[in-house]
């Protein structure tokens, strides 16, 4: 069963190796095991619904907490503690478009607003309630069909509630993949991708999700919204784009038709490794401008280089490889890059001779394809190591932003920097490349710090971690969220990125097709 509290499936564990929580402990200082709330002591906390009684609303006390909050660490505290400011007051599970608009007309009635919610994974809190008002979560779960495909044009349409793992499994039963594999890839969903804009760890190859999404149908208070999957249309601004990134404030996607691609006849991820993140920066930036057909480019800096290292055990094996290393020049400071190819075998073999070659000249020294193996096997267990941590007494959150080669050193520089100064407390900071682009990159950083035995001391601590680092991306011209979203926690700094008029165009869009402001209000654009 999936976990009420953390992430992921409650059977699954990610123990950490003894040199790894020594690592830690070295960096912060040993961690206190917090005291988490009773999952019955939470359910009698919640109160009584607002709603009147519907057949398609369910008011039980368990699916409200399960639909109460996401995976922020601001959601974690919550959750852990049992502190929640506020629940949804029902559920409802719809299976048809039919029902999406009957849901939606009896919150306009009741007065109700409406949270769309797919997988339950935002970072960044879309799918909180505010107590302000009764709140019904509409789960897409249910809806989760393939409806269509359409193989001569490679053209697929899901119903939007369709997880990762089930779209998938009916995409590569008939021979095709989306490649839209973000890390929440087993629970996130394509609705959820759609209204939060999101980019798969392959999208080099693949393309991010905006360029996946050909079209769909949004049921919103105002009507239903049509999206034509045409291959382009010069018939002016594209309504899909006002749709990408809404996060449930336009109304509800009930389906989404998206760009398929047959299965890949190869598919390998080698390990190189760099001297300096300064020689691996400068190799990728020129790889990725040679539009050499990868699916991926990953960079670490040194810090998440060691960290990865430390947190693999295997120390013998790496203790031999940092040798083997030494010995060729890449020593204390390195950073390891994994390369993702993709496609036909004979486009494989050259885009690997060609970009190993652009590394070597750089410094790198390719390893092979083991490391890139464990990366694969392990890219969605990751996540589980928060529930590790946690329990040892660490709290692990992740920002990430993107912005042009020129600028991206002294960003990076600035927000590690803002993170590590923020409250005077240890934390460990370190980062990555993970979206390249021939014009720049996006940036992924990770935090962890201790837990306070005060749950609103932690909540404190991260408040003045994020904001540095928000505050840090504003000034040095970095997007705001890159793959994350705005949701609540990245609002205050939209207006810095959109401009005043620009937000005003978003809040036009919002009052289009949700006059009486039903739609997830307070995310994104407020109320």
């Amino acid at each position: 069963m999936r976990r009420w509290n953390g992430w992921g499936d409650d059977t699954v564990v990610y123990p950490l190796p003894g040199g790894a929580v020594r690592f830690l402990a070295e960096r912060l200082g040993p961690g206190t095991p917090p005291r988490d709330a009773d999952l019955d002591a939470v359910l009698a906390a919640v109160p009584p619904s607002r709603l009147p009684p519907h057949p398609l609303v369910s008011t039980e006390p368990l699916l409200r907490l399960r639909h109460a909050r996401g995976q922020s660490l601001p959601d974690w505290v919550a959750l852990r503690s049992g502190r929640l400011e506020a629940f949804p007051d029902g559920v409802a599970y719809p299976t048809t478009a039919a029902e999406v608009r009957e849901v939606l007309r009896y919150a306009v009635q009741v007065g109700a607003c409406v949270i769309p919610y797919g997988g339950g994974t935002s970072v960044v809190g879309h799918i909180n309630p505010l107590p302000s008002r009764p709140t019904l979560t509409v789960d897409m779960g249910r809806m989760n069909r393939l409806l269509r495909l359409d193989e001569r044009s490679h053209l697929a349409t899901f119903e939007a509630g369709v997880c990762g793992p089930d779209l998938e499994a009916a995409l590569r039963a008939r021979g095709y993949t989306l490649g839209h594999f973000p890390q929440s890839f087993e629970y996130s969903t394509l609705g959820g991708w759609i209204a939060t804009r999101s980019s798969g760890q392959q999208s080099l190859f693949y393309g991010r999700i905006e360029r996946l999404f050909a079209g769909g149908r949004l049921e919103a208070p105002a009507g239903t919204l049509l999206l034509p999957p045409f291959p382009a249309s010069a018939a002016g601004p594209d309504l899909r784009e006002i749709v990408l990134g809404s996060e449930g404030r336009l109304g509800i996607l009930t389906e989404a038709t998206v760009r398929v691609t047959p299965l890949p006849e190869c598919e390998e991820f080698p390990a190189v490794f760099f001297p300096s993140f300064e020689q691996g920066q400068e190799a990728v930036r020129q790889i990725v401008q040679s539009r050499l057909p990868l699916s991926m480019l990953r960079l670490s800096t040194a810090a998440e280089t060691e960290t990865t290292l430390a947190l693999a055990g295997h120390e013998r094996l790496i203790a031999a490889l940092e040798r083997l290393l030494a010995l060729r020049g890449v020593g204390k400071g390195k950073c390891m890059l994994i390369l993702g190819l993709t496609g036909k075998e004979a486009l494989v073999r050259m885009a690997r001779r060609e970009a190993l070659e652009i590394a070597r000249r750089h410094g790198g020294i390719c390893v092979g394809r083991a490391f890139g193996r464990q990366w694969y096997k392990s890219r969605f267990r990751t996540p589980y190591l928060r529930n590790t941590l946690w329990e040892m007494g660490y709290a692990v959150d992740t920002l990430e932003t993107a912005s042009d080669w020129t600028t991206l050193p002294r960003l990076l520089q600035a927000i590690e920097e803002a993170l590590t100064k923020a409250n005077g407390q240890p934390v460990h900071v370190f980062s990555h490349l993970s979206h390249l682009y021939p014009s720049g990159s996006s940036l992924y950083t990770t935090y962890i710090f201790r837990l306070s035995p005060e749950p609103e001391e932690t909540l404190q601590r991260w408040r003045e971690m994020k904001e540095a680092a928000s505050r840090a991306i504003v000034a040095h011209g970095g997007t705001i969220s890159h793959q994350h979203g705005v949701g609540l926690d990245h609002r205050p700094y939209l207006e810095a990125e959109k401009g005043e008029l620009g937000m005003e165009v978003l809040r036009a869009a919002c009052r289009a097709l949700d006059p009486g402001g039903v739609m997830n209000p307070g995310k994104m654009v407020g109320t």
